[in-house]
């Protein structure tokens, strides 16, 4: 049986589909949760971190972990705070934290199998290179780089189409020119899972594998930085991150939604990505409201043969990068910029 603290994130929480034992909501002291569950008998124990009071200093974890099992805890992190940059990643790492994610995904994955050290040890390398990072854990490699569900120190992350032909394809060629740019030629490979249409970029860094063959695939080649076209494979495991694509024009919806009407409820707690988007900020508004999902970032049409800046922030948001270099000048920060909630 597991316990769960929680303050903010309790209504995410509340949806989780995991035997409860105990669960309390509110704000306490480190050392409150060591004494109240030092001599308890729990599996599992699940923060909501910002059920910790002083939640973004290091101390206060160190607290819980002196006091408790850091194996039987889970922590889980409000997506794309400050805790979610390798830095702070790296200190709890260091104080033998090892299980931590920002999603309910994570969460599960970390119910069946503790991270060990050597899961989350790029964590601590990637801290010592950038200084904004998020942590995903995996739903596949997905939500917490750190909560990755097979051993490999590359960071991966996987892109979805949802409805068709959302341009995963090309949106990872783009975002792999961009890392190139940034991190370097022999830092970022391209994997495309089950499909051919990698080899007319010309790229030799950007292959095709079987599904079968793609963990091995990114052991074998060792990238810092490994983006994956998942196509119609629905394994995220290997994720640290998974990215679901969604154009959104009224024909590819209408579409969507006539071949699957509760498509939008089984993507509420992932990350949606507006692609090829020509929504304005109330218009994403709208579309959250409608779908009743949050979205995690909005991507208009752009030019493939250029650099974009809005390619460098989405990167910059999800942790890869530490400087968004935007090139968007007047309104565009506002309608195709980041959608912040």
């Amino acid at each position: 049986m597991n316990v769960i603290i929680c303050n903010e994130q309790q209504e995410r929480l509340s949806t989780l589909d995991v035997d409860i034992i105990k669960n309390i909501t509110g704000i306490f002291e480190p050392i409150e949760i060591v004494e109240m569950f030092k001599n308890f008998f729990y599996s599992k124990m699940i923060i909501d971190v910002t059920a910790i009071k002083h939640y973004t200093e290091t101390k206060s974890y160190e607290i819980i972990s002196k006091g408790l099992d850091p194996d039987k805890i889970i922590f889980y992190l409000p997506d794309g705070s400050s805790l979610c940059t390798p830095s702070f990643l790296a200190n709890l790492v260091k104080l033998g934290i090892y299980n931590f994610t920002t999603n309910l995904d994570g969460i599960k994955i970390l119910l069946k199998r503790s991270n060990t050290l050597k899961d989350v040890e790029s964590i601590v390398k990637l801290g010592r290179e950038t200084t904004n990072y998020t942590s995903f854990s995996t739903s596949s490699t997905s939500d917490s780089v750190a909560t990755q569900s097979y051993s490999s120190n590359s960071i991966v992350i996987g892109f979805k189409n949802v409805t068709d032909h959302a341009g995963a394809t090309t949106l990872i060629y783009m975002l792999k020119k961009e890392l190139d740019s940034s991190l370097g030629k022999n830092a970022t490979v391209a994997i495309e899972v089950d499909k051919n249409d990698f080899y007319l970029f010309n790229d030799k860094d950007m292959i095709s594998t079987r599904l079968s063959d793609v963990r091995a695939a990114i052991t074998k080649l060792n990238k810092k930085v490994v983006l994956i076209d998942l196509n119609n494979s629905s394994d995220t495991g290997m994720c640290s991150a998974v990215f679901y694509l969604v154009e959104p024009s009224t024909l590819k919806l209408n579409k969507l939604i006539r071949r699957n009407k509760s498509v939008f409820m089984n993507l509420k707690n992932n990350k949606v990505v507006l692609n090829n988007s020509m929504l304005a900020t109330n218009d994403i508004a709208d579309f959250e409201n409608e779908a009743n999902i949050k979205v995690f970032f909005n991507i208009p049409p752009l030019d493939e043969r250029k650099r974009n800046g809005i390619l460098n922030d989405f990167l910059v948001k999800i942790g890869l990068l530490d400087k968004p270099i935007s090139q968007f000048k007047g309104n565009s920060g506002k309608i195709f910029g980041l959608f912040r909630r």
